[in-house]
This record gives structure tokens, sequence and C-alpha cells, in this order.
């Protein structure tokens, strides 16, 4: 169970506070199942109300300072995420980021900043699907790395980029 105060990563909304654990003021709630008032932190004031149990989101607590060093690190080694059917590249996007795993995350964004680079010689842009799922990783795995380093989202790439030794090239 998670406390009061902590953050979280809540399905595919990403980071929020744990404001409260309590029950439900409503007729047709059973008066003894427990729910987490969670806040995302992308949106201030806004308010999730989920069960403590039989959740079918993925909840988990944001990684530690030594589990984020470790993540990038290692982020030469995350596999890119190839889908040769591209029928199946939107689903396949979709379950990775719902696993709220953030080396999903960044399989994600590595092969779509790939495909970006092969699309743009081609003189093509990335499709709209494409970029909707580049951009919810990035904010996914930025939410996350923000609050767990103590930096500002905007701060997170350049952050990455020095730890892992390489230029900002897009």
């Amino acid at each position: 169970m998670f406390k009061k105060g902590e953050y979280i990563v809540y399905g595919t909304t990403g980071v929020c506070m744990v404001k409260d654990i309590t029950t439900m003021d409503r007729e047709d709630a059973p008066k003894e199942k427990l729910y987490y008032v969670l806040e995302p932190a992308k949106t201030a004031g806004g308010m999730i109300m989920t069960p403590v149990e039989g959740n079918k989101s993925i909840m988990r607590k944001v990684l530690t300072k030594e589990e984020a060093y470790e993540l990038l690190d290692g982020i030469k080694t995350i596999d890119k995420l190839w889908v040769s059917d591209e029928k199946q590249r939107e689903s396949r996007y979709r379950e990775a980021l719902k696993t709220c795993d953030c080396k999903a995350w960044i399989g994600i964004i590595k092969t779509l900043y790939v495909r970006k680079k092969d699309r743009m010689v081609r003189g093509k842009r990335l499709t709209e699907v494409d970029e909707r799922y580049m951009k919810k990783a990035k904010e996914n795995l930025q939410g996350e790395l923000a609050i767990t380093l103590g930096i500002s989202e905007g701060e997170v790439e350049r952050f990455i980029l020095d730890r892992i030794g390489e230029e900002e090239s897009h």
C-alpha cells in the first residue's frame, strides 16, 4: 500500500501524488473499500480516485535516485521497440506505455527517434501516431525523472544527455 504524500506512477497518467486514502462517500460504493485519491503531477488540482485493491491499472513507486542513475547508465543497452507490421505499431506503443516501465518508454523514444531521422532523410515527417506516442513516452519518463532527481522536466533531457555523454542532436 502506498502512503499519503508519496509519488507513484499510475497507468498511462504518469506521476501522481497520493493525496489521501479513503472510502468513497456514495450510497452505491462499499463502505469498507479503500481508494487512493491521486493528484497527477501534470494537473495541479486534478484528482483521480482509484481502488487500493483490484485496480486494473499498474501502479508503482517512482524510481529512487539510485534506480534512476542505474537506468540512465544502461540507457544505451535498452532495445528499440521494432514493429515490422505498420498496423500493429500503435497497439505496441500503447501496450509499452501501459507497462509503466521506464525501459519500455525509453524503447519507444529510441525507436521513434530513429524512425524520425529515417523519415526526415526521405523528406517525410513523423506520423501523427508516432508523434503522439513519442510525446507521451517523453512526458512519462521526464515527469518521473524530474520528481526523482529534484529537477524541472525541462532540465531532464539535458541531464540525460550529459549523463550518457552525448550531444543533443534533435
